[in-house]
């Protein structure tokens, strides 16, 4: 195996094609396809089962997808690492769909401008999936809210860079509440299980004599317009309701403040990921 030979399979795993991802790496398909035949017969097992064009990954090939992904991560930080004056390379970053909307779209163009030689993907979550990618060397650092009592890690480094209002959104017709024993609607509407947003929300709730239903749903425009359509309530930053010019019409509940932290493996220090935890500083700041 050679870092090569794993950036093609990682390719074509991720493409499901050796086509595309012969395209993607502008490498000739004969290439790519010896490259995958080579790694087989280095491994001993079959990683792709070919089905016409369409490359899917064995259960062997699963197992080495996991650690190919980590080797290569682990290559790009040496390479930052002996170079630590310039920002430059590949950063990944992961963060949740409300932070990608309403915080980034400013400081990473900004970034951009300043700093064009760093390629910069930006790929979302919930925190927790968001977390479990950072530790596995998949992401360089992430933006999350930190789940309520999950302890502090000390393999992690984590800088808060933006503060969110939490809002509780019930239809427009509902009465004003001082408490959870008020919310009439018997569903919450939130995003799947590992968002943090979501376990502030039934935290709060569960004071109530009923329990509430789940209803799982993957926009902030799903959740407000069930909420808006009077069948259920859900959680919001107030920074997402401002990106709409016009807003559903909603009954609003301030539920607590939440610190977004930028977090990266303790003693990560590349200068691209440096220069990124400037820009939303600064950005932070100057709003």
């Amino acid at each position: 195996m050679d870092f090569v030979a794993l950036e093609i399979f990682c390719a074509v795993a991720a493409e499901g094609s050796v086509t595309r991802a012969a395209q993607r790496l502008q490498r000739v398909q004969s290439n790519v396809t010896t490259r995958v035949r080579q790694l087989e017969d280095a491994v001993g097992c079959t990683l792709f089962l070919r089905e016409g064009k369409r490359m899917a990954l064995t259960p062997e090939g699963q197992t080495l997808l996991a650690y190919a992904q980590r080797l290569l991560a682990l290559a790009e930080e040496a390479r930052q690492a002996l170079q630590p004056s310039q920002p430059q390379g590949r950063l990944r970053l992961g963060a949740m769909e409300s932070t990608a909307a309403s915080r980034l779209p400013g400081p990473l163009a900004r970034f951009h401008g300043q700093w064009p030689g760093v390629a910069l993907e930006l790929s979302t979550g919930a925190s927790q999936d968001l977390l479990d990618r950072l530790r596995a060397h998949t992401l360089d650092a992430v933006l999350i809210a930190w789940p309520p009592g999950q302890p502090s890690d000390p393999a992690l480094d984590a800088v808060p860079v933006f503060c969110e209002e939490l809002l509780l959104a019930l239809p427009a017709d509902h009465a004003p509440i001082s408490g959870p024993q008020e919310v009439q609607p018997g569903t919450l509407a939130v995003f799947e299980s590992g968002c943090t947003y979501r376990r502030i929300a039934q935290q709060w709730l569960a004071a109530r004599a009923q329990p509430l239903q789940l209803l799982e749903l993957g926009s902030y425009h799903a959740i407000l317009a069930c909420v808006a359509a009077g069948s259920c309530v859900g959680v919001v930053p107030r920074s997402v309701l401002e990106l709409a010019r016009t807003p559903p019409a909603l009954h609003l509940h301030p539920l607590q403040s939440v610190d977004t932290l930028l977090v990266r493996r303790a003693g990560y220090r590349p200068a691209a990921l440096d220069a990124l935890q400037q820009a939303l500083l600064v950005n932070t700041v100057s709003t």
